[in-house]
Formats: structure tokens, C-alpha cells, sequence
């Protein structure tokens, strides 16, 4: 399990103890999708401590392996050569729906320490130790919605993913009937997850035709990214044992709610071990370090939202009265706003970034509220924006997000504070792929302008 700490060399030995012959090894692209391969015990022994390469393409191309005509970093004009991935041995575990597989993240960098600019977990990393530089350690978890659809996969590419159907129909929040209807799946997810070392505080169906929702239990912040990401391949992986299709697209049926990803934090003192987003003298139990976290979140918003909303379909889920936020507010205990401050005690004072989707790249999406949070802190800014009293929506007066991916993908990549925060190469190339995504979709004829126009224009 992640938490054992185990030596290479105590890795080795275990698995040498279960007669290991194959392991499975994977990295995270900018999209949030788990690459990777199965290779022999043999070949793991001869690179776990040294690396091996993996093909830079997986920075160099889509979610579709389109491969980019916008990028610096590789290409064509690279020849798209290897890049080193490196090992993480703590995030051993073996996958319970695959025969107890040996299981293993990796990121990029090299033997000298130093990471690959565009790596999303090494970026996060990054992040991290500014955080442990200062003094801090970020407490972290995710919590997702997701649409199960009846896995009809040959059907949808035949129809062009039209009239898919849900495992249920009707709009059962909190539904303990609806969740037996698929019992079996349903505790599958909790208890495999759990054995898959990605543990659930809770799960329920959410409001829509066959919609959940899990909360992760909370971890440090690079465990807790780790365990989003394997979430929702586990996810994927368990329904399809069960003839379901799980999609984590950000709004799957425009009639329908959107999906999030919220993500909880909180900071921590290293050697006190205290919580220091709680302070028991203030009325709110907020603390002035939280107070200028928030405030950096809601500086820092316009400027990395693509990292919290990455796709096109990202932007159909943050409309007004959908339960995601349009305006740069905060409030406690209020879900209309972009950030959701939650004073309950010293034990678990935290905050709630709601603009977050569930079609995030976790690593991109908790470095980013970390590091606007510690902007914040660093530059000691005071949270001026009154706290939203009532609807979130209307409450405009400082500013509302990015309406669409290319608006928010320009704010982000003339922003000298996104390149502060997470440097001037990873900027360049991570809005160069946004705006790939843009320039994609631009291109497509959808079915809406299909009815609109074809008849009567």
C-alpha cells in the first residue's frame, strides 16, 4: 500500500515472495489520462531505481492521440524521442480486479532531480515543496460526480455517441433504492477502491439518471492526487466489468447537472501538527493564514482556470443555477459560490474550491489551488471580498470566470502571474494545448448547427 514507505529493495523482496511476473506501470498525461504498460518482474528489477524510457509523446498529443502542431516541447520536428520516468515506490499497490497486479506510478524527470517542466505530477511536486519550504503541509482530497451509462461501445461509435442510457432513470439524490438497483457495482466501487489503496469516505447517487458521487478520504496533498487519478481509472475499470460505461465528462446531458470535482484543503504546521486554517478567537473559526489563502484563490482564478476547467465541455457545467459557480465570491457553508469555506472545528477546518470539474487532471488541479492559495499567503493579501450573503449567482461585483476554454486559455497564458506560479515552460505548452482543443472543436460542424441552419438558413 501507498503508505508503507517501503525500500526498492523491500519492494523487490515482496514481490519476489509472490512469484510477481508481470507489473503495470503508468504516467499521467496533461489530460488527466493514465498511460502506461505491463512489462516482466524481470525488466521492473532492472529500472526501478534508475528509470526507464516512456515516449514524450503523451505530452505531445490530445485526449484522442492526435498529436499536437503547436508544441515546442516535442513533435515532429523532436522525432518524439523517450523521456525518463522515474519510479514513485510509495505508490505501490496491487489492483484487486486485476489477479492482485503490482501496480506503480512514475513521473518524469532525471538522476539529477530535476523534473520535467510539463509533467503534471512533477509540477505538483513543485508546488509541494514551496509548500514544505514555508513551513506547510498541505492536507488534500477530491470529490467527484459521475454518469454510468449502459456500456454499449460499439453501438455509441456506430451512432456517434448519441441515445446513450443511463443505468437509472429518474433524479434520485441520496437514493438508497436507486443504488441497490446496481448493488453489486456499487459496493464493488467501495470495497476494491478501498483494497486498491484509493479509500471513500462516501457514496451515494447524486441528482440525475444514473449519477454518483464518492468523497476520497483526505491525505497529503501528492497521496491525495494520486489516489483522484487512480479513482477515476478504477472507476472505469470496475464499471466495465459490470457492462457499465463511467464518464466523467463535465456535462454530459445539457438538460442534466454537471459533474465536479471540488477539492477540500487545508494547511498544516509541520511540527506542531496543527491545523492552521482554524483559529478558535475568531467569530468564523477562520484564521488570517486561510483568510489570505482564499484571497490568492480569488486573484489567482481568471489566470489558472484552465487547469480547474480544462475542456470545451468544462464551460457548459459553470452557468448560473446548476450548482457550479459563475463569480469570483466565497461564503461559508454556501454552495453557489466559487470558494466554500467550511469553519468546523480544529480538526477540520477547510476550504472548498468549487470551480473544480470532474474532467480535471488532479495534479493540475491541486497544484493550482495550492499555489494560488500560497500566493496569497505570500503576498500577504487580505481577503477584501466580503463573504456572499444568499445567491452566489448574483453576486457579480468582483468579477465572474472565464465564459469559455479560449477566454480563459488567453487570460492564463498573457498572465505573469500564472507564470510565477508555475513557470514560463509549462505555461507556454499547457495553453498551447488548450488552445489546440479550441481550434479542434472550432472546426467541427455539430449537430446543433446541423438543425438550426441546414433547412432554414
Amino acid at each position: 500500500m501507498p503508505d508503507q514507505q517501503l525500500s526498492p529493495k523491500e519492494i523487490l523482496q515482496q514481490l519476489a515472495e509472490q512469484n510477481t511476473e508481470k507489473v503495470k506501470l503508468a504516467v499521467t498525461d496533461l489530460d488527466g489520462i493514465l498511460r502506461g504498460k505491463m512489462i516482466s518482474y524481470e525488466k521492473f528489477v532492472s529500472i526501478v531505481e534508475k528509470g526507464f524510457g516512456f515516449c514524450n509523446v503523451v505530452f505531445g498529443w490530445d485526449a484522442g492521440d492526435v498529436a499536437y502542431d503547436n508544441s515546442s516541447y516535442t513533435g515532429w520536428h523532436t522525432g518524439y524521442p523517450d523521456a525518463t520516468a522515474l519510479i514513485d515506490i510509495n505508490t505501490f499497490r496491487q489492483i484487486p480486479w486485476d489477479n492482485d497486479t503490482p501496480f506503480f506510478l512514475a513521473d518524469f524527470g532525471d538522476a539529477n532531480g530535476n523534473g520535467l517542466e510539463v509533467c503534471p505530477r512533477t509540477l505538483l511536486k513543485k508546488i509541494i515543496k514551496q509548500a514544505d519550504d514555508a513551513g506547510y503541509k498541505p492536507y488534500f482530497s477530491q470529490e467527484f460526480e459521475w454518469f454510468n451509462l449502459i456500456d454499449n461501445t460499439n453501438e455509441l461509435y456506430a451512432g456517434k455517441f448519441r441515445d446513450v442510457q443511463p443505468i437509472t432513470q429518474g433524479m434520485f439524490g441520496y437514493s438508497l433504492h436507486r443504488a441497490a438497483e446496481y448493488s453489486d457495482y456499487f459496493n464493488d466501487l467501495f470495497m476494491l477502491l478501498k483494497k486498491f489503496g484509493v479509500p471513500i469516505e462516501g457514496l451515494h447517487t447524486e441528482t440525475g439518471p444514473g449519477v454518483y458521487e464518492a468523497a476520497i478520504t483526505y491525505s497529503e496533498i501528492l497521496a491525495a492526487a494520486d489516489r483522484a487519478v487512480l479513482f477515476k481509472s478504477g472507476v472505469k475499470q470496475i464499471a466495465h466489468s459490470h457492462g457499465i460505461i463511467a464518464t466523467f465528462m463535465a456535462k454530459f446531458n445539457e438538460s442534466l447537472p454537471g459533474c465536479s470535482g471540488h477539492i477540500h484543503q487545508s494547511l498544516w504546521s509541520k511540527e506542531k501538527k496543527q491545523n492552521l486554517f482554524y483559529d478558535k478567537k475568531k467569530s468564523t473559526g477562520i484564521s488570517p493564514l486561510m483568510e489570505s489563502y482564499m484571497a490568492g484563490q480569488l486573484a489567482c482564478l481568471p489566470f489558472i482556470l484552465p487547469m480547474l476547467a480544462p475542456t470545451i465541455n468544462s464551460y457548459k457545467r459553470l452557468v448560473e443555477g446548476a450548482w457550479a459557480p459563475t463569480t469570483l465570491t466565497w461564503a461559508i457553508d454556501n454552495r453557489t459560490t466559487a470558494l466554500r469555506a467550511l469553519p468546523s472545528g480544529e480538526k477540520s477546518t477547510r476550504l472548498e474550491t468549487r470551480v473544480v470539474g470532474s474532467d480535471s487532471n488532479p495534479y493540475l488541479a491541486m497544484a493550482a489551488c495550492l499555489a494560488a492559495g500560497l500566493y496569497g499567503i505570500n503576498n500577504k493579501l487580505k481577503l477584501k471580498t466580503p463573504a456572499t450573503v444568499g445567491n452566489g449567482y448574483a453576486d457579480i461585483k468582483n468579477g465572474t470566470l472565464p465564459k469559455n476554454l479560449w477566454e480563459a486559455t488567453q487570460a492564463m497564458k498573457s498572465s505573469p502571474i500564472a507564470k510565477e506560479l508555475f513557470g514560463e515552460k509549462f505555461v507556454e505548452h499547457f495553453t498551447a494545448t488548450r488552445e489546440w482543443e479550441w481550434k479542434q472543436f472550432m472546426k467541427v460542424v455539430t449537430d446543433w448547427e446541423l438543425k438550426r441552419y441546414l433547412e432554414i438558413i
